[in-house]
Parts: C-alpha cells; sequence; structure tokens
C-alpha cells in the first residue's frame, strides 16, 4: 500500500495497534487454514488473515450500527431487482489465492458490508472468493487491521472496489482496484453524495448515513 496517496486521516490511523488474538491450545500449523478455522472454539469471534489469527471487536459501539444499517438499507434497496446479492456481518468471506481450495485459504474475514454479483461464490457458510465491494466501518480497535491489513488481502485477492468508513470523522475513503493495484478515489464528507466507482446508480446521501454523535 502506497501511503503517499492516502488522505492524512487515512495515514495518521495506521499509527494504531492491530489486535491479534493468541494462538488456539492446539497444534495446528503456525500458518492457520480455513480448515483450521472451522474447528476454533473462541468465546469471541476472531479473522483468519494470511494465517494469523485477528481478533474482532467486541459489541460495536451504537453509532457503528447505526451507519451499517443506514447503508445496508440503501445499497440493499438499491439491488432489490438485481443480481447482486448483499449481505452484512456475521459472514465468512474466504479469500484464497489463485486456484488454492477453500480448505487451505489462510484469509477469513467478516466484512461490515459486502455485495456480491457472482452467485457461484456463495455457499452455505458464506463467500468464496472476492465480492464485487466491500464497506467496512472502522472502530478504535479494529482501525489499523481495516486499514493496513484488510486494505491489502483485498487488493491482492481482487475486491473490486473497497470503502472505508470513518465514524468519527464522518468520512468515507473509496478505493477502486486499477491494474491489480487499488486506486484512492475520493475522501467523502457527510454533506455529499456517494456513488460506487463500479455501480454509478447507486446514489447515497451521507447526511441521511451519519448519526449525530453523543
Amino acid at each position: 500500500m502506497h501511503l503517499s496517496s492516502k488522505s492524512t486521516i487515512f495515514v495518521e490511523m495506521t499509527q494504531l495497534d492491530s489486535n491479534i488474538a493468541k494462538e488456539p491450545a492446539a497444534e495446528y500449523s503456525k500458518q492457520y487454514t480455513y480448515a483450521d478455522y472451522m474447528k476454533f472454539e473462541y468465546d469471541h469471534m476472531v479473522e483468519l488473515i494470511k494465517g494469523k489469527i485477528f481478533k474482532m471487536s467486541p459489541a460495536p459501539k451504537l453509532y457503528h450500527q447505526q451507519i451499517s444499517m443506514s447503508l445496508s438499507a440503501a445499497i440493499f434497496q438499491h439491488f432489490v431487482s438485481k443480481n447482486c446479492q448483499v449481505l452484512s456481518a456475521p459472514i465468512d468471506v474466504i479469500l484464497p489465492i489463485r486456484n488454492q481450495k477453500k480448505n487451505k485459504a489462510t484469509t477469513v474475514v467478516q466484512p461490515d458490508i459486502l455485495i456480491v454479483c457472482d452467485p457461484s461464490k456463495l455457499f452455505s457458510e458464506g463467500c468464496l472468493g472476492a465480492p464485487d465491494l466491500i464497506v467496512e466501518i472502522l472502530s478504535d480497535s479494529t482501525a489499523k487491521k481495516d486499514m493496513n491489513d484488510k486494505y491489502k488481502v483485498y487488493e491482492e485477492s481482487g475486491v473490486r472496489e473497497y470503502w472505508i468508513v470513518m465514524p468519527k470523522e464522518q468520512l468515507v475513503e473509496v478505493f477502486h482496484l486499477e491494474n491489480g493495484k487499488y486506486n484512492r478515489v475520493k475522501t467523502y464528507t457527510s454533506d455529499e453524495m456517494i456513488s460506487p466507482v463500479i455501480f454509478p446508480d447507486l446514489k447515497i446521501n451521507l447526511d441521511e448515513v451519519f448519526p449525530e454523535m453523543k
């Protein structure tokens, strides 16, 4: 990731520490796979990124859920009569490298919101392969993971568009995949209308998405 192409806020927030979970008491290899992930027994939810285990944040704060619901509703309404599926966490998204079998995949994430237009990627346990668009809503404990670790795996796996929502700043960073690399499209503010590069007919008024901070 080329940080020089990001906004100042984006760069500053990458300094937060990631929240890596302790490994389970089991004799797995040092790099965990989806097959291992399915056997984990935790009292909290985790994600797997390039073989490393990351804790999910505790129950999201109210404003996180308000933003998630508002965005999900607007996106879902747009795709009601279309072929794409709009899904939200918790759902496993398995991102294997090219030609890698599902059980050997070393990345399993749970994005806040995702859009999948290829029905062959969906199965009973979730999504196998890159969604077309992913939205992550930052929290204090997940900011670095969303902005660094997930940014990289989403780029490498071919997620066509990635939105990073910053609730406190009431901003949305939009990245579009071009020639295998993310290009930062724009930082949207709460008084703007946002529209995905890959779905230009979808228009969302961010003033109706961000709640009043309390």
